[in-house]
Order: C-alpha cells, then structure tokens, then sequence
C-alpha cells in the first residue's frame, strides 16, 4: 500500500514537468503563453524554466519593444509598477486590467466626493453672505425709521445713540452690504 501511494504521488508531481507551453503573438502584436495551443495554429513550443525562482526574479527577458521586462513583476515593487503604468500611458491600445479600472474608479470617485465637499462648503458660504446681508439691510431700515436707538456699551450698560453715531452705523452697514452683497 506504501508504494502504491508513493508511485501515485511520483506520478502527481512529474505531470506539471511534461506539460507543453506555447509561444505565440495575436493580432495587437502581443506575446500570449498558455498550456494550449491557439486556434490559428502558428505557436512555438517552450520549455517551462527549471531554474529555481529566486533566480528567475532577478533576471529580465527583453520584451517586443526590446526593453527589459521582469519575469516576477511583484519583486519589482514601486519602481517596477511606476514604469508599467508609463508604458501603459504611452500605449493606450492596450486593454485596461481590473486593478487599472478599479484605480480609476476610485480616483473618480474621491475627485467626485472632494467636488461634492467643495460644492457644499460653497453653498453653506453663499446662504452665510445671504444671512448677513439680509442683517445689515434690516439695521439700516431700523436705524433709519426709528427715531430712538440704543445699543450696549462696553460695560453692559445700553445708551442712546445720536444722529451722529446713528450715520455712522448706517454708512457701516451700507459699506458692507455694497462689499459683500452682490
């Protein structure tokens, strides 16, 4: 039983070494790898690498364009994705992967909630401009129909204000309401 058991796992790990790989370029120019071959018939055998993956990670294999390009695109890390994403700038043809839309998608989406919070913050800005206009144009209209006025000093105390000190109030306010009030 033993060594049926180990004859199958032997068998197991060998199939993944007799697999075929084909080589092949489609029709934007791109060279695709699979286990089957293409429907158009025209592909190379290849052989899968047998060296161990820490080798293969700091190695490069010249692409289309003759450029490097790694075989482990994660050991590249941030350097390694800024050059993708310029290549992929300078290539619009290529189709955009899931990672790219999903990018994108979100740069939309906190561009679209910053607008919203500008947009917001704007209004509330507006409708405090409108408050204090409409302030400044009631205190004129009192200031200008009432023949008594007072107001609070600094002592807490209230006083009268005279035709001298009533103009000045409303030559204020009517400088405010012409610099802020449009």
């Amino acid at each position: 039983m033993r060594r049926l058991s180990l004859l199958v796992l032997s068998l197991t790990l060998a199939l993944p070494a007799t697999a075929q790989v084909y080589q092949w370029r489609d029709a934007q120019g791109r060279i695709n790898y699979s286990d089957t071959p293409p429907p158009t018939g025209a592909a190379k055998t290849v052989k899968p690498s047998s060296r161990p993956k820490a080798a293969a990670a700091d190695e490069s294999v010249p692409d289309e364009s003759g450029e490097g390009v790694s075989q482990n695109p994660a050991a590249d890390g941030a350097a390694g994705e800024a050059g993708k994403q310029a290549k992929e700038k300078a290539d619009p043809s290529k189709p955009k992967t899931m990672a790219e839309k999903e990018a994108e998608f979100r740069q939309r989406k906190v561009a679209a909630a910053e607008a919203e919070a500008k947009a917001e913050k704007d209004r509330q800005r507006a409708a405090e401009v409108a408050r204090y206009c409409d302030q400044a144009r009631s205190q004129i209209a009192g200031l200008k129909n009432s023949r008594r006025v007072s107001r609070f000093n600094s002592e807490g105390q209230r006083e009268l204000m005279d035709d001298t000190a009533r103009t000045a109030e409303i030559e204020r306010s009517q400088r405010y309401i012409d610099e802020n009030c449009k």
